[in-house]
């Protein structure tokens, strides 16, 4: 197995660089180290299997979170608020009266990095220092990325973390999943019983509601555009799927299905937020993509209507660790 890498600019006074996983089948993984972002999973028929900007130099000119690690939180909080106590943290209002992933995020900072290349093995780790304050969020935060890939098609991502103050910490990876077509056309199965209704801005309104009966039922295998079709206010009123569907622990989480590929997902994550690249219109620097073109599962903790945030509160020098593995065939 190797590993490589290739410095393409440079930003913030560090180097930007794609770097190359390979394994012994010929299975490629590409991650730059802008964003800690996941570029590109060329199968050795040479399919990309997600999502994907035409080069790159154009990931750090416009945000459009295509494989980034998103955070300290990725998805919403609803008015910008953290209650812990008497205190309130009020984090910057960037999506109209609430805040969205992050603010000016760890998508959009330039990580270090060292490589690694075993018999059985290539990986990347890839590092970051959030400083206390950044983006209003309390606590200097040391945070790695690992992006490994073996010789079973299997790519693990994982994200360990740690503060020394009292913060709130919820992020995720953001590759959209293509499998080489359109993702309305795939077939999904997700593991979960329930999802998570949300408001028109997105923001969760009621707590849990069954799948049964919804379009958001994936315990059977059915096609992504059988959901995007179905006469349900939730899906109109986000114009496709932006929802958490909280899995029940069996695994794998996701299994996701084309003609000829097949991905499988696995997490220690209780939820993820499945969502349809509803916003894509063939415009910017994303020109190549459309809508419904991908499908993200976000692996994290499901977000909240209110500011009682303390499912995703970390205590000062309390490690983070978030587990994902996607298998590839």
């Amino acid at each position: 197995m190797e590993t490589s890498f290739i410095k393409y600019g440079r930003k913030d006074e560090k180097d930007l660089c794609e770097i190359t996983l390979t394994n012994d089948a010929g299975m490629q993984v590409k991650v730059l180290n802008y964003g800690a972002t996941l570029e590109k999973v060329l199968m050795p028929d040479g399919k990309n299997m997600i999502l994907s900007l035409e080069k790159p130099e154009d990931y750090s000119k416009e945000r459009n979170y295509l494989g980034g690690t998103v955070g300290r939180i990725c998805g919403r909080v609803k008015a910008g608020q953290w209650k812990h106590g008497n205190e309130i943290v009020q984090l910057p209002l960037n999506e109209g009266k609430n805040h969205v992933h992050g603010g000016l995020g760890i998508d959009t900072k330039v990580w270090d990095f060292k490589l690694h290349a075993e018999d059985d093995k290539a990986k990347v780790d890839l590092f970051y220092f959030d400083p206390d304050g950044s983006n209003s969020f309390p606590g200097n935060m040391k945070i790695h990325v690992v992006c490994e890939l073996d010789n079973e098609n299997n790519l693990k991502y994982e994200i360990n973390a740690v503060s020394d103050k009292l913060t709130i910490f919820n992020p995720a990876n953001h590759t959209y999943f293509s499998l080489g077509e359109s993702a309305k056309n795939l077939k999904l199965k997700v593991n979960a019983d329930y999802y998570v209704p949300v408001a028109a801005d997105g923001i969760p309104t009621q707590g849990m509601a069954s799948v049964k009966d919804t379009a958001f039922d994936f315990t059977k295998e059915k096609t992504v555009n059988g959901a995007l079709t179905a006469d349900d206010e939730q899906i109109k009123s986000r114009r496709g799927m932006d929802h958490p569907l909280i899995l029940n622990g069996n695994s794998p989480a996701v299994v996701l299905s084309s003609k000829n590929h097949k991905m499988t997902m696995t997490t220690n994550a209780p939820a993820v937020v499945v969502y349809t690249g509803n916003h894509f219109d063939h415009t910017g620097l994303a020109k190549n993509i459309g809508q419904y073109d991908g499908i993200t599962f976000e692996a994290q903790c499901p977000p909240v209507g209110g500011s009682d945030l303390g499912e995703i509160t970390l205590l000062p020098n309390e490690k983070y660790e978030r587990k994902v593995c996607w298998n590839f065939e």
